[in-house]
Formats: C-alpha cells, structure tokens, sequence
C-alpha cells in the first residue's frame, strides 16, 4: 500500500463532493454535507491506513518465508499463479504485487516469462482483500481493534506482537469503512447520487470511471472496498458494480507502468503483460456483464427483503463473488497462452543487443523495496553474491603475472591487460561495498524481526571483508606482481607448483563461499573453516620447505625468496578472511 497517494485521494473525494453540491434540485438540503465530507475524508482514511497497516503486519508475520516462497519460482506456471496469488494475499496489494515483480526482474532475480505466471495469480490474491471487505463485520471493528493493541503493545513474543499488528489494521480498515458508510446514508434519499449511480450500469461509463478513480488512488483493493461500501447502503446494483471492478483491474495497471520507467527493457515487458493480461480480460468479460450477473445472484442465497434493504444485503456479497470469478476466470483462460502472451509483448518490445560495461554499476538493488525489509534483504545480498563473483575473478588472476605461461589479456575483457582487470574489478568492488552497505544502513532503519536484524549486520561486516580481499589483491599483490617482472628469474619448479596449489586451494574457498552465502548452507560455511585451519597448517609447511630450497642456494629460490614468502602470506591472508566470512555466515543462524 506505499503506492497509495493520500493526497490524490482527497482531491478526488473532493472533487466528487463538490460536484453532489451543485448536481441537486433542492432535495439535499437536508443534508449535512459538511459532515457527510469529513465522514467520507476520515472514513477513507482510516480504511486505507488500516489496509497499510495489515499489509504490514503480515509481512512481518510471513518473515523471510516470502523470500523463500519467492526463492521457488520456476518456469511452472501453475507453480507461479499459486505463488502469486499466495504474496499478494500477504501483502494485500496486487499493485505490490507487480511493482515488486518490475523490481525483480530489474534486478535479473527472476525473467520476465516466470513473472507471467505470477501477474496472474497476483489478479486472483487481490480478491480475497474484497472478499474480507464485504463480511459484515463493522460492528466487531473496535473489538478487533482493541484485541491488537493489546497484542501489539504487551505481547514479548515478536509473533504475537506482528499478528496482534495485522488484528489492529483489519480493525481499523473496518471501522473506517463503518465511518463511510454511515457519512453516506443520507445519500441514500439524495435523487442526483442516485442517478449518478444508476448511470454507471453503463459498462463503458462503469469501466472509465473504475479504471480513472483506481489509476488516481493507486490502489485497487481500496477502490473495490468504496464500491462495496455503496452497495452496503444500497446506492449501487450488481449490474453497475460489475463494470467498475472491471475497470479497477484496467487503473491497477498504471502502478506497474509507473515502476518500470527508466528500468530494463525485461523490466517494462513485466508492466505491459499486465496491462496486456487485465485490459484483454475485462475487454473478453465486457460482453457478458448479463451473464456473469445472473451466475453470481444463482450463487446468492435470497434474502427475503426488497428494495434498499434488498440491494444492501445482497449486493455486497455478490460484487465480491463477481470480482472473484472474473480474476479466477482470466488467470484460468490465459493461463495455457502464456507462452504465446510472452511472444507477442517479444514482438512489442524485441531484444536489444547490449555491450557487457566496464564501468561500475549496480544491478540489484532497488530503494523502492526498502520498505519490505525480507525483499530487500534478499536483493542486497544477491548483489553481494555478484561481489564473490568479481572477486572470484580477480583471485583467478591475481596469480597470473608470476607465472611464465600466463596470459597477458583478460579473459573476459581481451582489450585489458591482467593488470588493467584486476584494477577494474577492484573499482567495481569498492564502488558496491559502498552501495550495498549504504542499502544495509536503510534496511537496519526499517522495523526488522530480530532476525532480520542479525542479517543485515552481518552482511555489513561481509562486505567489509569481501572488499578488504580486494584491496589485498589490488595493494599487495599486484605492486608485488611488478617487483616479480623486475626480478627477470623465474620461481623454482617446486615453489611455483606450491604457490599454485596453494591458489587452487584458496579459489576452492571461494568457491565453497558462494555456495554457502548464496543458499545459506551452514554445512559449507563450517567446511570453510574447517579447511582454514588446514591449509594455514599447510602455508606453514610449504614456508619450511621454501627455506629449505633457499638453504641449499638454489638460484631461483634465493632470487624470488622476498617474492614467494610475500605472495604465500598474501594467499593466506585472503583465506583468513574467506574464513572469517564464514564464520559471520553461521553467526546469522539462519536455517540450512
């Protein structure tokens, strides 16, 4: 719900009240529509900030589990639908939804094909919010209101307090859809609103004002919660309803849209197969308004009453229903097409061939998901994993100066020397050490589970050594790389095929540490540590035979002596701090 735009949404209750002042022929003069304005203003208030703090709450409730759910997409798109409609059942915003999934696919943690799927599901999740609005349970708001304050304010454990959060903002969403709707009963002898309202069975009219009123607010769980808010005072039929939450699916849109300027060309496919997927649905459902009428009033039971009282006991419900059979009904019809849905946004937006950059940049992280701390825990440390790659390669090269078969060009960028690549790599590193932990700093001010906090403080001290390892390649071992060529001898036979194995040891640490930082595996984390102990135990025994060499005055052993012993310390300092990241791993204790 950040999306949400309180200032927008009073301009528009507004502008729509100031149009019912001037729209009567006298019969609202008893009216209070000062009253009836701040009833609406207060009422719309406290829903949206109920839904805002709800949203919140389940989040916290949900933890990391939401990464992890997100952790399992695949290319199954059933898999996808049931996982899209699940996260936005959470965080009880489609408009998140799909914002969250332009952020994904931004951050290359997901491709725009597995993101169909879940746009999908994610129309089907943003019914159960309509589906909640339309019981009756206004009369129980400041129950459920008390009941989470007392959970949130004296509960100890961090569960109790979260779901005691979600109990306050359901209650509080509750009460001020109460407030609404009894700012709008004197509406309901107010012929030009009635008018109004019967014009929108339209389902043109319908359609342009949902989409219109929806794309303002941003939010179309807050809009399908006015339109039941009507129909409990029965201001609004089935048949005019129909299209407005139509047309809310169509305004939804503009979220996404908004999100994906000025990202990736992936990016901006995500936002147009959502307008693609909600605008061809309500356009394939328009003609059959009628009929999807008369299945949801089959659907609801008779309530024995006529006219107003009529259209406020049934309504509600079925405005409801007909919102969730149209989702369903869209996720299930296009559900077998998303292959030929992801050919066809393909051909509205073709690959664009990109040169690979040299200059530093970042590619995962994203200020917009600062707010959903599990989210955004996981783009920082996946920009994290992108540091162990870079210096992966600059570890594999770090040897390559001393030896007489290496190569003189980088493997990746052939117009750089090994030299000009490391450097490179170097400034990429530094450059994201201060990005990520700049964005650590932001996620540690967010309200954190303890667990979340452990997190994020232990990825500031991995970065820290992460970049500490870049600068012993970049200020040792290369300056100490120069001092080798000016030697003009070569190492011994024995002592480069030490130094080698030794590098081959350290690259199986880093090798170890992607694995165990990436999936989180404490198993492979203590191995690290494990193998620390071993091969400085190692460093000690080939520095013995080293001296042994030197001893005997053999002549490359003695000329490269300075040399070697520097390089082998330089080796093992750099497994040091492997070893220390490891043990920061396990320090977080989270699951393996």
């Amino acid at each position: 719900m950040k999306s949400v735009f309180p200032l927008k949404i009073f301009i528009s209750i507004f502008a729509l009240q100031f149009g019912l002042l001037f729209a009567g022929d006298g019969n609202g003069s008893d009216i209070h529509w000062g009253f009836l304005v701040m009833g609406l203003f207060g009422g719309l208030s406290l829903f949206l900030y109920g839904m805002d703090k709800m949203s919140d709450g389940l989040k916290k409730v949900a933890g990391n589990q939401m990464r992890n759910i997100l952790a399992t997409l695949t290319q199954n798109r059933v898999i996808a639908l049931i996982v899209g409609a699940f996260v936005t059942m959470v965080i009880q915003s489609s408009s998140a939804t799909t914002v969250m999934l332009v952020s994904f696919v931004q951050a290359q943690l997901m491709t725009y094909a597995q993101s169909i799927g879940i746009i999908l599901g994610a129309n089907i999740g943003t019914t159960v919010t309509a589906q909640l609005i339309a019981f009756k349970l206004t009369d129980y708001a400041l129950l459920m209101i008390t009941a989470g304050f007392v959970m949130t304010l004296f509960g100890k454990k961090d569960s109790i307090k979260h779901t005691g959060e979600v109990l306050l903002g359901f209650g509080i969403l509750f009460f001020g859809m109460k407030l609404m709707s009894d700012s709008m009963k004197p509406l309901r002898t107010f012929e030009p609103f009635i008018g109004l309202m019967r014009g929108l069975e339209n389902p043109f009219y319908g359609i342009l004002i949902g989409a219109g009123f929806t794309a303002l607010i941003q939010s179309s769980s807050a809009f399908t919660g006015i339109v039941i808010v009507l129909a409990q005072q029965g201001l609004l039929t089935l048949d005019a309803g129909i299209p407005l939450i139509l047309g809310a699916n169509i305004g939804t849109c503009i979220t996404a849209a908004l999100a994906s300027i000025g990202t990736i060309r992936e990016a901006k496919r995500v936002a147009l197969a959502h307008i693609l997927i909600n605008t061809s649905g309500v356009l394939l459902f328009i003609w059959f308004i009628p009929d999807l009428s008369a299945i949801v009033k089959s659907l609801s039971s008779s309530s024995g009453l006529t006219g107003l009282d009529k259209l406020a006991a049934e309504t509600p419900r079925q405005i409801a229903n007909a919102h969730t059979i149209f989702n369903v009904g869209v996720g299930l019809i296009f559900l077998p097409f998303t292959k030929v849905l992801e050919k066809l946004v393909y051909r509205f937006l073709p690959k664009i061939k990109k040169t690979k950059g040299i200059e530093p940049t970042i590619w995962h992280l994203d200020d917009s998901q600062i707010g959903h701390p599990a989210v955004a825990i996981e783009l920082a440390r996946t920009e994290m994993l992108r540091m162990i790659k870079i210096l992966t390669r600059m570890v594999s090269a770090s040897i390559v100066p001393f030896s007489i078969n290496g190569t003189n060009e980088d493997e990746v960028y052939p117009e750089l020397s090994i030299i000009d690549g490391i450097q490179m790599r170097e400034n990429k590193i530094d450059f994201l050490e201060r990005n990520v932990s700049d964005y650590s700093f932001k996620i540690s001010r967010q309200e954190l589970t303890n667990t979340q906090a452990i997190e994020v403080f232990a990825m500031m001290s991995i970065i820290k050594d992460m970049e500490s390892v870049g600068d012993i390649i970049d200020k040792n071992i290369i300056p100490l790389a120069g001092k080798f060529q000016n030697i003009h001898e070569n190492f011994s036979e024995e002592g480069e095929s030490e130094l080698n194995d030794f590098h081959i040891r350290v690259m199986k640490q880093l090798s170890r540490l992607k694995e165990a930082f990436g999936e989180m595996r404490l198993k492979t984390a203590e191995k690290i540590i494990t193998k620390d102990l071993k091969y400085r135990n190692l460093e000690t025994e080939y520095r013995i035979t080293h001296l042994k060499r030197v001893q005997q005055a053999l002549t490359e052993s003695v000329a490269t002596h300075e040399v070697h012993m520097e390089l082998m310390d330089l080796l093992k300092q750099i497994n040091v701090y492997l070893a220390n990241i490891a043990k920061t791993i396990i320090s977080m204790d989270l699951p393996d």
